[in-house]
């Protein structure tokens, strides 16, 4: 590592940089809170970037060091070639010198595919299919299969009944009507569509003949059987029903049975709400044809060491690893030994219990990023600066140690490790530190601190510091006893197998175990009217919307409160301006150029799409005439542009508004802006604003709160925060359960259970059940050692 104390590469921010400067420096960074930056990081050492949320260390690390490494790699690629690249912007910066080329590995989710998979992410698959198709057991008088014959998402090798995909879906009577004491007037065919497409199947079957205001259960098996599943489409003139105040004209209708509809629909709707909608009445079983494993009969005919590859990619990465050793040719070793190398990392990485089928939408952002690492591993790129996003997201103690491993042995090939990241041992590996703050929002935006770990004790702003160097053990605080038990099980799903548990209520449960260990899968098994609970809230970290038009005042409703205080002043009265005036998604109140999105796209030939900001509107949205209405001297633009903490004091007297945003400061939220997309939310924060939109609703019974991780991306101050939240819910005498892997969460609570010891299939049972200091004890428990650091 640079020597800071050697003046030849002293991060001076005034040094100038020369040929063999060790430092990447940034000059002038502005992007998003940042307050004109400068800092200077070494390379080739491992860098950890943190700071409480909100306070610009991801603008720094990702949205300046990692976007000008991206531009200027464009700049050398083929302008046509650009086009087919997604981009980020420009960074706001005034210059970066020793910058290398970057490698970003985020915690983004892949796309819904089911065809995506372990295998496919990290190009184990590839490697699995040449085995088979080199040294595999073919049946006498086969003929050698090439490797994409073994592969479902290709024309030779999916099954041709599913296409590949393992599944196929059906409808049954029970499916498409689940209340056969209905009539079909009175909705017994839940699948059909409502509105008027439904009355209008409705009017032909009645023109066909059949009894409409009969119960379902009444009538003949052989005309339920036809209205549900047949594939005829008659065509009959229907005389609807004449209304009071319209005459409507005979017309020719056509039938389309329920089954018809639902598959149609499901296959072709563009609507993401009607699929969905669709599905409901869809029962998916495994393909009869190739029972699931998505393949033709002729690559399920092949094996190696007694097993089909589609048994092989069932496998747990750690048992594959094991059985490749059966290989006895040289084609055989040569792969095999490949293959090995290749899982090395991803079980090193704490993710042996997953399979190379496992579909990538099932995985946490991130067992995403941790497959992507495992990958790079075996790149062999040296000199480049790789950008991660909290890497120990989703990791037990246990596994983050083999995390450092990892990231030492990339910093050891060459590169540099830019790490954005929360977690104290993480922190304490890193040789160089860069701590951003003091506070969040407009309270952040500076470095605090850039230099060796050491150097944070002595800054007295940061709140990291606090965290990093108090070692005291956690505070004893009384165990709350349960006022009732909620049993749950037996369980027997993923890799549980008829585990039972009870919950206590009226107190805080935390869920412990290695990653893979079961427990989501035990917590997604509380389901509804549970004995002893009025009412279940699970908070989860999926997304509040998907597209830009989604915000943090529109999924919690405040935004509905502040267009009626825009629609009550003097100047809407006058102009007649109502509630619907001042939304972005509806024209007479939007700007007419950008629709309301604040961008237009830019289409340049032989260039990428670029984005800017609306000539018209600015990047406000609305059309002049709405924005010339203010409140309290500000219009509607700028009351979205507002962070939560200063909407409080602007809104502090109208308190169907000041609830709201009280409740998302309480959740340390106070940072975003109302008018913030959903798109640029983290799945922490996604969390809490759900969290916050179901505190400010009140307590109606007792409630269980069931979260999933609610620490992830939380720097430790913020973590006293919401747990100040959650820790009230429970003296309020509600229950709250969480799965958690921070120990200082754990050390709070007033009873754990314990899931383990491993994962995948050296998972999934109760290890250890109790308060804290019983697990911190319990033998078997991998958690017990971290845990009992924490309350030593």
């Amino acid at each position: 590592m640079p020597d800071p104390n050697d003046p030849q590469v002293s991060p001076d921010p005034h040094h100038a940089p020369g040929p063999h400067d060790p430092y990447v420096r940034v000059r002038g960074a502005r992007e998003h809170n940042l307050r004109a930056v400068d800092v200077d990081v070494p390379r080739d050492v491992l860098t950890v970037f943190t700071g409480v949320s909100g306070s610009g260390k991801s603008s720094l690390a990702f949205g300046t060091i990692y976007a000008e490494a991206q531009r200027r790699y464009f700049e050398s690629v083929a302008p046509y070639a650009r086009r087919l690249i997604h981009q980020v912007g420009a960074p706001k910066v005034g210059e970066i010198t020793g910058l290398p080329p970057a490698v970003s590995l985020e915690q983004r989710r892949s796309a819904p595919t089911s065809r995506s998979s372990v295998g496919t992410v990290t190009n184990l698959s590839n490697s699995l299919r040449m085995l088979f198709s080199r040294a595999g057991e073919y049946p006498p008088g086969a003929p050698r299969l090439d490797s994409d014959s073994f592969s479902p998402n290709t024309a030779v090798g999916a099954c041709p009944e599913c296409h590949g995909l393992g599944r196929v879906h059906r409808t049954t009577e029970e499916s498409l009507v689940p209340d056969p004491s209905l009539s079909i007037r009175e909705g017994a065919i839940a699948a059909w569509p409502g509105a008027w497409q439904g009355k209008n199947l409705r009017d032909i079957l009645d023109a066909l003949g059949h009894d409409v205001d009969r119960p379902w259960r009444e009538l003949p098996a052989g005309q339920r059987e036809w209205i549900l599943f047949t594939d005829e489409q008659p065509v009959v003139t229907v005389h609807p029903v004449r209304d009071a105040d319209r005459i409507q004209r005979p017309y020719q209708g056509t039938y389309m049975s329920a089954r018809r509809y639902v598959m149609k629909t499901f296959a072709d709707s563009k609507s993401p709400a009607l699929r969905a909608r669709a599905e409901r009445f869809l029962i998916s079983t495994p393909c009869p044809a190739c029972d699931g494993s998505r393949l033709r009969p002729e690559a399920l005919a092949v094996t190696f060491a007694g097993r089909t590859i589609a048994e092989l990619a069932a496998l747990p990465l750690v048992e594959l690893a094991t059985l490749l050793d059966a290989g006895t040719s040289q084609a055989a070793r040569v792969l095999t030994a490949d293959l090995k190398s290749r899982i090395a990392p991803v079980v090193e990485l704490g993710l042996g219990y997953l399979g190379l089928d496992r579909a990538t939408p099932t995985l946490s952002a991130g067992e995403l990023q941790r497959l992507r690492l495992a990958t790079q591993l075996r790149s062999g790129l040296f000199g480049v600066v790789y950008v991660l996003d909290e890497p120990s997201a989703g990791l037990h103690p246990a596994d983050t140690e083999a995390l450092l491993t990892v990231l030492a042995r990339l910093k050891a090939a060459g590169n540099s490790v830019f790490v954005v990241e929360h977690h104290l041992d993480v922190m304490r590996g890193a040789d160089w530190l860069v701590d951003v703050g003091p506070g969040a929002g407009e309270h952040g935006g500076r470095v605090l601190h850039s230099g060796p770990v050491a150097g944070l004790a002595d800054v007295t702003d940061s709140a990291t510091a606090r965290f990093l160097f108090d070692r005291s053990p956690a505070p004893v605080r009384e165990v709350r006893p349960p006022r009732g038990r909620l049993k749950v099980g037996p369980v027997t799903r993923h890799n549980l197998r008829a585990v039972t548990t009870e919950f206590p209520l009226g107190v805080f449960t935390a869920v412990t175990g290695v990653s893979g260990s079961g427990k989501s899968t035990l917590i997604g098994e509380i389901t509804e009217d549970l004995e002893g609970v009025d009412r279940l809230v699970s908070v989860d970290q999926k997304p509040i919307g998907r597209t830009p038009r989604s915000n943090l005042a529109t999924y919690t409703g405040l935004f509905d409160v502040v267009r009626k205080v825009f629609a009550a002043t003097d100047e809407a009265r006058s102009r007649g301006y109502g509630v619907g005036r001042f939304s972005f998604n509806v024209a007479e109140g939007r700007c007419g150029t950008c629709q309301g999105e604040g961008y237009v796209t830019v289409e340049l030939l032989f260039l990428p799409s670029t984005y800017t900001p609306c000539p018209d509107c600015g990047g406000a949205r609305y059309n002049p005439e709405t924005l010339e209405v203010t409140y309290r001297g500000r219009n509607i633009a700028q009351v979205l542009d507002l962070t939560v903490e200063a909407a409080a004091e602007f809104f502090a007297d109208t308190p169907a508004v000041a609830r709201s945003l009280t409740t998302l400061f309480d959740v340390g939220l106070g940072y975003l802006r109302l008018g913030q997309p959903a798109t640029e939310l983290s799945g922490g924060e996604a969390q809490r604003i759900k969290l916050a939109s179901e505190l400010q609703r009140g307590h109606r019974g007792h409630t269980l709160y069931l979260l999933d991780e609610p620490t992830t991306g939380l720097h430790p101050a913020d973590v006293e925060v919401l747990l100040r939240q959650l820790h009230g819910l429970v003296d309020a005498g509600q229950t709250v359960v969480v799965v958690e892997h921070d120990m200082a969460v754990v050390a709070g609570a007033d009873w754990v259970i314990d899931l383990g010891p491993g994962g995948g299939d050296e998972g999934g049972r109760i290890v250890a059940a109790g308060a804290p200091r019983e697990v911190a004890r319990a033998e078997g428990s991998v958690t017990a050692a971290y845990l009992g650091r924490v309350l030593r």
